[in-house]
């Protein structure tokens, strides 16, 4: 298989596991929380498990997509060859529990609304993809402009 052929099929599980996350976030907004979903997958591309910010529904600060996936997958015996899958790119709080628990890979939807720890995650050896998906960055810009008060909330801004 040639180079380009590789890395589209590459991309396009990319965007499969994506799709996981997207529909967190769909629901997430449904239900009037942050539209940010999340989904840890194994080194196998197996889904462990699949969450999304529940900040306003559960009245729970902690409870970020990528923490809510997490903790629905439960204890691993290991997060290297673990991928997880967010819709936008994790908070300095997200990035954190990616450092601490050695997850290896991060697939992002998008990080131009927010670019949080992207950055200082690859600093750190984490691979890190950005799919800059429009369908992910219009979701978070319509919940921005329609929620602002609860945006700042959620990145810590006043």
């Amino acid at each position: 298989m040639n180079d380009s052929l590789w890395d589209e099929t590459k991309l396009q599980h990319y965007r499969e596991m994506l799709r996981v996350a997207l529909g967190e976030a769909q629901t997430g907004r449904g239900e009037g929380g942050v539209p940010v979903g999340a989904a840890l997958f194994d080194g196998e591309g197996k889904l462990l498990a699949s969450g999304r910010n529940r900040r306003v529904q559960e009245n729970d600060p902690s409870i970020h997509g990528e923490t809510d996936a997490f903790r629905r997958a439960g204890r691993q015996k290991s997060y290297r060859d673990a991928t997880m899958v967010t819709t936008l790119a994790p908070c300095w709080y997200c990035s954190g529990l990616i450092v601490q628990f050695g997850i290896g890979t991060v697939i992002v939807g998008e990080s131009r609304t927010f670019a949080g720890g992207v950055e200082w995650l690859k600093t750190l050896g984490v691979k890190v993809i950005d799919l800059d998906s429009a369908e992910c960055r219009a979701l978070m810009e319509g919940f921005i402009q329609e929620h602002p008060e609860i945006w700042n909330e959620d990145i810590g801004e006043p």
